[in-house]
């Protein structure tokens, strides 16, 4: 990891070459070729063999930095520092490649700020050269982001014909500065910008959740590139959350099974479950979160946790109540601290449930869904009000005809809570109306109390001055 903490040189600098030479070249290219295999060969006598074509090439400072090259790329950065030295004698220090060559070799031992001022000397010498200004922007971002954007808007008046922007988003992008990295790769021209540009430009959008940039340029990419994996993905993706469900299967099926080199993860089936919740096909959605829940990447209770829910939610859309309660249940037990909303929906899933039964089964289930209530109430208390409301309405459907009054309680309970607000929005008001139409029946018609059914009906016409049954019942 040391190694590459600072270098990512070959991705930063490739297709681009420039020298600034002071000499006047003995040895040959062809010398270049006959050192590069024998370095990759690592003979006993590598020292004694080299001699001889440091002797023939000591004034050819091109050949010189590239014998160090090959020592850098076999991880010999000893012999590599070496000849970037001999070059820089050859040259009188005018020879670009023989800085950046040492400034690699210190990226590569993470001396950061050694590197950078290598690349620095780099710049002075062949100011025109977008390698030094790449490799210093590389370093320095790890000090300061906006800094090494700032030199690589030098490299701009210098070379206006380079990409700057597609490097400066990268530089952001790598620094996990996405407003900035995208402000960056708007500003550049897409059909000037390398492949992994692209790539990282259209998810820098989509982690900013711009969704139709993400897609445009992923789908840009896609023209170029049809089976790449991560344009594919992206695609797919951004596809989902736009909710062109269509489009999104589509682009899925070319990742899976049109893509190069294309590895899957927990994320990609999950997606592929929700483009099929999406285009209501639930039970290939269950498949598809299912084989989610298999893969090796899902490595933590929260991640598991998100999958479980919308496994739940993907049997909840085919109405099979009971397994969407199991599920829900799982995903309860593998979250940390399960918010008020994740149990308000459980004691729904059992609401849901028993509307679909009958006789013994839908009590059943409705004493579960109030128990779910309870549960709630109990363990938070900004939470009370509502579920009271439920538990009210709960036991309304268990007592539909009011004779056993399972419902007084909670109904009676809400008027208290809400009743003395000196404030009450649409929602308290509408409750609260609920809950004295109730009380009015309960005592009207069940205990033949009319004195305590009038007083309700009395509060409720405060509350709804044209409301007929608190009129009927006050005899008016």
């Amino acid at each position: 990891m040391k190694a590459i903490k600072y270098l990512f040189i070959a991705a930063l600098t490739a297709g681009y070459s420039a020298t600034a030479l002071a000499q006047e070249p003995t040895g040959t290219k062809s010398d270049i070729d006959v050192v590069k295999k024998i370095i990759s060969s690592k003979p006993a006598d590598l020292d004694k063999q080299m001699k001889d074509f440091y002797k023939k090439n000591k004034k050819n400072a091109e050949n010189l930095v590239a014998f160090g090259r090959a020592f850098y790329e076999a991880k010999d950065t000893a012999n590599a520092k070496v000849y970037a030295e001999y070059a820089l004698t050859a040259s009188k220090n005018k020879c670009a490649p023989a800085f950046l060559l040492l400034g690699d070799i210190e990226a590569i031992g993470d001396n950061g700020g050694a590197a950078a001022a290598q690349y620095e000397q780099a710049i002075y010498v062949d100011p025109k050269n977008p390698d030094a200004y790449y490799k210093y922007a590389n370093v320095y971002r790890k000090i300061s982001p906006s800094g090494a954007v700032a030199k690589l808007n030098e490299l701009r008046q210098q070379r206006p014909d380079i990409a700057v922007d597609a490097i400066a988003g990268r530089i952001y992008y790598m620094s996990n500065e996405f407003d900035k990295a995208l402000e960056a790769y708007n500003k550049a021209d897409m059909n000037q910008m390398e492949e992994r540009d692209l790539s990282d430009y259209a998810m820098t959008a989509f982690f900013k959740q711009k969704y139709d940039k993400s897609l445009e340029v992923a789908k840009f990419g896609l023209s170029k590139k049809p089976r790449h994996a991560a344009f594919n993905r992206l695609a797919f993706f951004n596809s989902t959350e736009l909710k062109k469900y269509d489009d999104a299967l589509m682009y899925a099926d070319r990742l899976f099974n049109q893509s190069d080199s294309a590895k899957f993860s927990y994320y990609d089936y999950t997606y592929y479950g929700n483009a099929y919740t999406g285009a209501k096909q639930p039970e290939k959605a269950i498949e598809m979160y299912e084989l989610a829940l298999k893969q090796e990447d899902l490595d933590n209770k929260a991640k598991r946790a998100g999958v479980v829910k919308q496994l739940s939610d993907a049997y909840r859309d085919k109405e099979d109540y009971v397994n969407a309660i199991k599920h829900y249940k799982d995903y309860l037990a593998n979250m940390d601290k399960p918010s008020a909303n994740d149990l308000a929906a459980l004691a729904g899933l059992h609401m849901q449930h028993g509307a679909t039964l009958t006789a013994d089964e839908q009590k059943a289930a409705f004493e579960r869904a109030d128990a779910a209530y309870a549960d709630l109430a109990e363990k938070y208390e900004g939470a009370l009000e509502y579920a009271t409301f439920m538990r009210a309405r709960v036991n309304g459907q268990l007592d539909p005809d009011q004779s056993k009054g399972l419902a007084l309680p909670y109904y009676q309970k809400l008027a208290e809570i809400i009743g003395p607000k000196a404030e009450k929005d649409n929602t308290d008001r509408a409750r609260l109306i609920e809950s004295y139409r109730y009380l009015i029946a309960y005592y009207f018609i069940q205990k033949d109390d009319k004195a305590t059914a009038q007083q309700y009906a009395q509060k409720l016409l405060e509350l709804d001055p044209e409301n007929e049954i608190a009129k009927q019942v006050l005899g008016q």
